[in-house]
């Protein structure tokens, strides 16, 4: 079988068409281009092997991959790195316990809401000091 430059073309398009459905964080795009660039190639010169076009496909596909890895713009970096994780916003605030912790656990009221901890036991009225976060759960340690 003979691969045609249509094939290509077909191959380049059913690759954006991909990308566009599926998050492959844009490498389907330049593979794509590839595919596309070949289907021209073999269009412009009919007597191209498919040996050929199957190493420029794929060395196409590597430098437009390459290329576009160095050019890409930088994902920027946030000025808030604990938006949205509500428990990272707390570490290394004091606080005053309201009820005793008892067996390494307990409840700490911070602003609006209500935690659970875990830390060594302590009384109510204790000041503690957040120094993690796990998911729901604050880590505190005593203040001295």
């Amino acid at each position: 079988m003979e691969i045609l430059f249509w094939h290509w073309w077909v191959l380049g398009f059913g690759l954006f068409v991909a990308e566009m459905l599926l998050p492959t964080g844009f490498v389907l795009i330049w593979v794509g281009a590839a595919a596309l660039v070949v289907g021209g190639l073999a269009w412009l010169i009919p007597g191209l092997g498919w040996g050929a076009q199957l190493i420029l496909f794929g060395g196409g596909s590597l430098l437009a991959f390459f290329v576009w890895k160095k050019f890409r713009p930088a994902i920027p970096v946030s000025d808030q790195p604990s938006l949205n994780r509500r428990g990272e916003s707390y570490v290394g605030r004091v606080f005053t316990l309201s009820e005793s912790m008892v067996n390494g656990i307990g409840k700490l009221h911070v602003d609006d809401s209500q935690w659970r901890i875990s830390g060594p036991d302590a009384p109510a009225g204790t000041k503690v000091r957040v120094i993690q976060a796990e998911g729901t759960t604050l880590k505190v340690e005593h203040v001295n």
